[in-house]
């Protein structure tokens, strides 16, 4: 029972990071406008996200506009939208195969044995997924902060750390966490098999003589 709680933990913290994945994909604030400096206009904010960046007016309106073409995107923008889509589909193909192979499911349950493997298949995708996501999110981190601190880069345009990149951090963390659970499977040994050489029949009866 214990190793079937420890494997539904697992599975409720990655579909946590899962649903955190793709809100942090889909969500715009990947960057936001810096205010550090004295020329600083804060009237409005600009945010960047990995599909369409929004600028919002201190009158509360937002205007957003979306990425009008792919190739004319840098490449740190294209290779983390990879890796975050990546990441959304290895998550969603661990999901359904970590459901065949947790404990608390009735499928293949007549073979503990090949069941344990399939939940360690789903842990290990689980963290590759994770993987996955923590290598985008900390390439556009990365970035952010090469730029931020490049002297050459006009104080008007550097960008700090977006809402969506701890969204993702997080998720991360979460996915990786919960495959790890997955794949701790713990399974004692049988103890209902009996020893490998068996007792001899002198052994066995009382007053039994051994001949040689």
């Amino acid at each position: 029972m214990a190793h079937a709680g420890l494997q539904l933990l697992g599975f409720v913290l990655a579909f946590l990071g899962f649903i955190g994945s793709i809100a942090s994909t889909v969500m715009v604030e990947w960057k936001a406008s810096s205010y550090a400096g004295d020329n600083i206009i804060t009237a409005q904010a600009m945010y960047e996200g990995l599909w369409k960046t929004c600028v919002y007016q201190s009158t509360g309106q937002i205007q957003c506009k979306v990425y009008d073409s792919l190739l004319q995107l840098p490449g740190m923008v294209q290779g983390t939208r990879g890796l975050m889509l990546i990441t959304i589909l290895l998550c969603f193909i661990s999901i359904l195969v970590a459901v065949v192979g947790m404990r608390c499911t009735t499928c293949l349950e007549d073979n503990q044995e090949q069941k344990d493997k399939v939940a360690l298949i789903g842990g290990v995708l689980f963290i590759i997924s994770g993987l996955s996501a923590l290598v985008g999110t900390s390439w556009y981190g990365h970035r952010i902060a090469k730029d931020f601190y490049n002297p050459f880069t006009p104080t008007n345009s550097r960008y700090e750390f977006g809402s969506a990149l701890y969204v993702g951090w997080g998720a991360a963390f979460l996915i990786i966490i919960g495959g790890s659970f997955l794949c701790c499977n713990c399974k004692s040994k049988d103890s209902g098999k009996g020893p490998r050489y068996p007792p001899s029949n002198s052994a066995s009866q009382p007053g039994g003589r051994d001949y040689v």
